[in-house]
C-alpha cells in the first residue's frame, strides 16, 4: 500500500481521478420572487460506446450512469446534449416551495451521505424596490479527518490555504511568497502524512486480536504509536512510502502483513477507511445562483449577465463552513405609479385653490 507523496500530488491525482470519472457537475439555483425557488444538476462525461449506438438509433440512452457524488432520485430529467468529443451532458431538475425545503434534497452528496447545508430567503419592503437576500451555508466537512489540521497551523493559515482568504501574501514578495507558501505545505502535507498513519493505526488496534503472533501486544503496540510513526517518517517529513516494508522493518515480524495485502480482506477494509476523508479533494463542483431582479452584491460569487458563480470544492468546506450569499432588487413599478399620482394630485389640489 502506497501513501499519498505530497500535496500536491495528492490534489492533482484526484482532480484528474475526478475529471476522468465525474467531471462537469453544475449546481444551478433560481430563486422566484414568491419564495418558491428550482434547482438544476447537470453532469457531463464521455459518452460510452453502447450509449452512442442507442442514440444514433434513436433512443434516449437512460441508462447513462449518474455520478457517485449525486443523489437525483426525486429529480426531473429535463435534457440529455450531446457536445463535442462524445460528451454527453444530462440535465435534471426540481421545484420546491421554499429555500428550506432544497436544501433538504441537495442533490451533491459525498461517501453516500448527501452534503448538509441550510439555506434563508430574507424579503424586505423598500417601497420602490423589494430586496431579496438569500443565503445557503454548506457544513464544513473538516471533522472527517481524525486529527483537526488546526494542530499544525492557526486558523488564519488553514483559512488561507484552503480558500484564499485573508490574504497571507499580499505586499509579499515572489520570493518571499514562495517561502511562505512552502511553510504552510510543510505543515499540510505532516497533517495529511499524519491523518493517514492515524487511520492505519487505529485500524491495526481494532483488530488487534485477530492478529497471528503479534510481536508485541496491544498496549505495547499503543505505547509504540509515536516512535512507529518518526520511524516511518524518518527520511521525509511530507513522505511515506510503502507503510508494509516499515511495519515489518520496525518490529521484524511479518504479523501486520494482512492490513497491506491488496487481496486481504483488512486490507480493503482499510481501504474503505482511509478513502472517506481524502474524497473530500475529489468534491468539485460549480454552483450558479440566479436571483429576481437585479443583483446588487453577490458575496464571494462573481456576478455575469446576472448569473452569480461560486467556486466549490471539497478544500473549501474543511475549515469552516462555506456560505453563499446574494443580494438582488425588484423594481416595484406600482409604487412609483402611485408616487406619481400622489404628486400629480397634489399639484392638481394646489392648482385647484388657486
Amino acid at each position: 500500500m502506497k501513501t499519498i507523496n505530497s500535496y500536491l500530488m495528492l490534489i492533482a491525482s484526484t482532480i484528474l481521478l475526478f475529471s476522468c470519472e465525474n467531471h462537469n457537475i453544475q449546481l444551478h439555483t433560481i430563486i422566484n420572487e414568491d419564495g418558491s425557488c428550482v434547482r438544476q444538476i447537470s453532469y457531463s462525461n464521455k459518452m460510452p460506446k453502447e450509449m452512442r449506438d442507442s442514440l444514433w438509433n434513436g433512443k434516449e440512452g437512460d441508462s447513462y450512469p449518474i455520478p457517485d457524488n449525486l443523489n437525483i432520485d426525486t429529480y426531473k430529467k429535463i435534457s440529455t446534449e450531446i457536445g463535442k468529443e462524445d460528451t454527453v451532458t444530462s440535465t435534471f431538475m426540481k421545484s420546491f416551495d421554499s429555500v428550506q425545503q432544497m436544501c433538504k434534497e441537495t442533490p451533491l452528496q459525498l461517501n453516500g451521505k448527501r452534503l448538509q447545508s441550510n439555506a434563508t430567503l430574507e424579503k424586505h419592503f423598500r417601497w420602490f424596490y423589494t430586496e431579496y437576500t438569500f443565503t445557503e451555508t454548506f457544513r464544513c466537512l473538516g471533522d472527517s479527518f481524525k486529527l483537526p489540521v488546526t494542530n499544525y497551523a492557526d486558523s488564519a493559515t488553514v483559512n488561507y490555504w484552503f480558500t484564499g482568504q485573508p490574504n497571507l501574501i499580499e505586499g509579499l514578495s515572489g520570493a518571499e511568497a514562495f517561502e511562505k507558501m512552502s511553510q504552510i505545505e510543510t505543515s499540510i502535507n505532516k497533517w495529511l502524512n499524519d491523518n493517514y498513519f492515524q487511520i492505519c493505526f487505529d485500524f491495526i488496534v481494532s483488530y488487534y486480536d485477530s492478529i497471528n503472533n503479534p510481536p508485541v501486544n496491544r498496549e505495547r503496540f499503543i505505547q509504540l504509536h509515536d516512535t512507529l510513526s518518526t520511524c516511518i517518517m524518518k527520511n521525509d517529513m511530507n513522505t511515506f512510502d510503502e507503510v508494509d516494508k516499515s511495519f515489518k522493518q520496525f518490529f521484524h515480524s511479518d504479523a501486520y502483513m494482512p492490513f497491506f495485502d491488496e487481496n486481504h480482506r483488512f486490507c480493503k477494509e482499510l481501504q474503505e477507511k482511509i478513502m472517506s476523508p481524502w474524497n473530500i479533494f475529489m468534491l468539485l463542483f460549480s454552483y450558479t445562483l440566479q436571483m429576481p431582479g437585479k443583483v446588487v452584491d453577490t458575496g464571494i460569487g462573481t456576478n455575469k449577465n446576472g448569473i452569480i458563480y461560486y467556486p466549490i470544492t471539497g478544500e473549501r468546506l474543511i475549515p469552516k463552513d462555506y456560505i453563499i450569499q446574494a443580494t438582488s432588487q425588484v423594481t416595484n413599478i406600482w409604487a412609483y405609479v402611485v408616487t406619481i399620482l400622489i404628486i400629480l394630485l397634489a399639484i392638481g389640489s394646489w392648482l385647484y385653490r388657486r
